[in-house]
């Protein structure tokens, strides 16, 4: 941000309404929250400033707050710029209160008999007596816009005086001979009031107020949409104008339109604001739009669906028809009975025919993919639409959406600090990791949790600092991120028993990772960051729970942006027929985005040409290629068995280079993890028991290894609850016995084995 002196250099330039501040109002918000002490001690530019701020709060129709109180107890309210702004704000209501009186309602006829002018002009002198009282409370503003409300009143007083004499002279059953003049002093004033509106503000005018091509082009980004649409509004207004000079067009490009683009991109948006070009071209009788979705169109027995149809066709007569998500009419996977046709037939039939046809305007909307495909498969309704009227809404950039957030915050009377903002944009990151971010409507949802989360953790004090209640600081952002475990996962990593090769492995990885991302933002060259793995060992040897520590590790690396773990095997990829097997394997890379995707038993994907599997795995390499940075894929079973899987695809060769072995646990390592959820759960193990164990561990091959030895655990402590039920003494509940072991050991080894 700038010094304070240039700052102040600045705001002391601004000298007329009609100019916009050098600042922005989310700019004005930070430069009060970082300069409060250098503010403090100079109130001329403070106030200044505070004028700026309520220009724009009454730009956003926001006429009444704490801004007005403070210029209007300033010591410098008498400052030329805070006595514009201040009056702006009653020139506003002023404004609307003449909008709402209707002079022409008291124009005289000579035809008239005079009770019925008498009644008029006793109705005007009344709206005349209410309407004088708004003039009092501007009389010392020295304005061009002062002159103008003031010669509102000036017209509205001679038009009392003469309206007061035809009264007079009606009640005395004289003859009125100044109805002429009457009307004309009438016309006079409503001319006055126009006058009046032009030198407001044209951000106040309230011609600017509805005026679509300005509100298309006052949103954030879009700039081929709006250059398309700025044309095309050129277009139906050029040959609108040949019309009316006799030109004829016999091919009319007409006024149905496609729009696509993903979730939250302003689909809706641009079709309400199509519907209000249309119809300020006379090209539609009203603005309106009915919006409709499948589920209000599709009937669920013959006949249903056309009713509902037309039905809707109908509402929308004079406007516009909107359908979102068109492509839902018409599912491919949907029986005989599915009736989405027969509203197509319906939809189009209603287009072309003399009835309905020309008299309102269809726009559908939808995915781009999805839209293209369900156009193309429906030729009557594809021929309906021009390829000039398809309009593609992109998804919006970094920016963009952070111009969005400030907005949105702005509008709730938040703004955010400068780290906030950065903090925030992280936020966004996490958030955008596949297809279905949605965009603006995303971005709001982020906004406002983020202001839920402030408003449940703060309390307002009536000497509080009311900027405080408006920033929204770096420390407001953080609180929404995932809950942190007290452990890093690197610590987390070293705490786990044995491993100690493939500890070394993980952090060799971790570090490059690391090293490879710093040097990314240094825009130095990068190699290519591979940490898709396979992961092989005997179950028990902690590789799901290693893949979990894992995914969290590159998460704080900054490589991932979610750093969760879905777990996945055979039956959650493969499905028992032809194309429903890669719609299952999408489905799960989708949920492991940002995340880590841990397949297990990966091999049994691998049973042959003729089996599912195989299109799993095609899939599978396909969608890493194409999310790349944006998950990780760790494949896992025992090690031949991955060897022998990995070689025989060579899709999967060439894109799994990190081979990870998890030994079995050893004797020792097998008690320590013994002594550790003994701990864990807060029983001790007396030393005859622990003796026990470590013989039988010498004595016996282990299948199952962390596996085995958490359910010899939990079968001895089930076995010291039955033990102490039975010989009811005062025994500790927490001490763990021989017997209690043995007796868990039988049991166990029998189900191992």
């Amino acid at each position: 941000m700038d010094n304070f002196d240039l700052l102040k250099n600045k705001i002391n330039q601004w000298k007329h309404i009609d100019d916009v501040p050098p600042y922005t109002e989310i700019e004005l918000l930070r430069m009060i929250d970082c300069y409060e002490g250098e503010l403090e001690k100079d109130k001329e530019t403070e106030t200044i400033l505070y004028a700026m701020l309520v220009y724009y709060r009454l730009k956003r129709q926001v006429t009444d707050d704490y801004m007005n109180k403070v210029l209007e107890q300033s010591n410098f309210k008498n400052h030329p710029m805070v006595q514009e702004i201040i009056a702006l704000k009653y020139f506003l209501f002023c404004s609307q209160q003449f909008q709402e009186t209707d002079f022409n309602q008291y124009i005289m006829r000579e035809t008239d008999f005079d009770p019925v002018k008498l009644k008029k002009a006793k109705a005007l002198s009344k709206e005349i007596t209410e309407l004088e009282k708004l003039y009092d409370r501007t009389s010392n503003l020295q304005s061009s816009l002062k002159k103008a409300f003031s010669l509102i009143f000036d017209n509205m007083t001679e038009l009392s005086d003469m309206t007061n004499e035809i009264i007079y002279a009606l009640e005395q059953r004289k003859t009125v001979q100044i109805i002429s003049l009457y009307n004309e002093k009438i016309e006079r004033l409503e001319k006055s009031i126009i006058l009046f509106k032009e030198h407001l503000p044209s951000f106040m005018q309230e011609e600017n107020w509805n005026d679509p091509l300005e509100e298309l082009n006052q949103m954030i980004g879009l700039t081929d949409v709006k250059s398309y649409i700025n044309q095309y509004y050129h277009y139906l207004k050029y040959q609108k104008k040949r019309k009316e000079v006799g030109f004829n067009m016999v091919d009319e490009q007409g006024l149905h339109m496609v729009i696509t683009g993903n979730p939250g991109t302003g689909k809706t948006t641009i079709a309400r604001l199509l519907a209000m070009i249309y119809h300020r071209l006379g090209l539609l009788e009203t603005d309106k739009v009915v919006e409709v979705n499948r589920s209000q169109l599709v009937g669920s027995f013959m006949g249903q669906s056309e009713e509902n149809t037309l039905n809707y066709v109908k509402k929308a007569l004079g406007g516009v028809l909107f359908i979102d998500e068109a492509y839902n009419l018409k599912r491919e996977d949907q029986t005989g009975n599915d009736y989405g046709q027969t509203v197509i037939d319906t939809l189009v039939a209603s287009m072309t025919g003399s009835k309905y046809g020309n008299k309102f305007a269809v726009i559908i909307a939808g995915y781009p993919e999805e839209m293209n495909h369900f156009l193309w498969s429906n030729p009557g309704l594809r021929s309906r639409f021009p390829d000039g009227n398809f309009i593609e809404l992109p998804d919006f950039s970094m920016s963009e959406l952070l111009k969005i957030a400030e907005n949105t915050a702005l509008q709730n009377d938040y703004f955010f600090t400068e780290k906030a903002l950065l903090s925030f944009e992280s936020l966004i990151d996490k958030s955008k990791v596949d297809a279905t971010f949605g965009n603006a409507r995303t971005i709001k949802d982020l906004v406002l949790k983020v202001i839920f989360h402030m408003g449940a953790n703060r309390t307002i004090h009536e000497n509080d600092d009311w900027i405080s209640h408006m920033r929204i600081s770096e420390e407001d952002i953080e609180r929404l991120d995932d809950v942190k475990s007290n452990e890093h996962p690197l610590e987390e990593l070293d705490q786990l028993i044995g491993l100690n090769n493939l500890k070394d492995e993980v952090k060799k990885l971790s570090a490059f990772v690391q090293v490879q991302q710093q040097r990314k933002s240094l825009n130095l060259p990068v190699i290519p960051i591979q940490v898709h793995s396979v992961f092989s060992g005997n179950p028990g040897t902690g590789k799901t729970t290693v893949a979990k520590i894992f995914a969290r590790i590159l998460k704080d690396c900054g490589l991932l942006k979610r750093g969760h773990l879905v777990v996945a095997s055979r039956s959650d990829l493969v499905a028992g027929y032809t194309g429903q097997t890669a719609i299952k394997t999408k489905n799960k890379i989708r949920e492991a985005l940002g995340g880590v995707l841990f397949i297990d038993e990966a091999y049994s994907l691998n049973r042959g040409d003729k089996d599912f599997g195989k299109e799993a795995i095609d899939t599978l390499v396909d969608e890493m290629t194409k999310h790349n940075e944006n998950i990780v894929v760790i494949l896992a079973g025992y090690k031949t068995e991955m060897e022998q899987f990995i070689n025989s695809n060579p899709g999967l060769e060439s894109r799994f280079k990190k081979y990870f072995h998890f030994d079995d646990y050893s004797k020792d390592e097998l008690m320590e993890m013994v002594q550790y959820h003994v701990k864990k759960y807060e029983y001790t193990i007396l030393d005859e028991a622990a003796a026990y164990l470590k013989n039988q561990f010498r004595a016996n091959q282990i299948n199952g290894n962390g596996r085995f030895i958490v359910n010899l655990i939990n079968e001895a402590i089930q076995y010291q609850a039955l033990r102490l039920q039975l010989n009811a003494t005062n025994e500790q509940f927490t001490t763990l016995t021989k017997e209690d072991f043995q007796l868990a050991w039988n049991a166990t080894r029998g189900k191992n084995e």
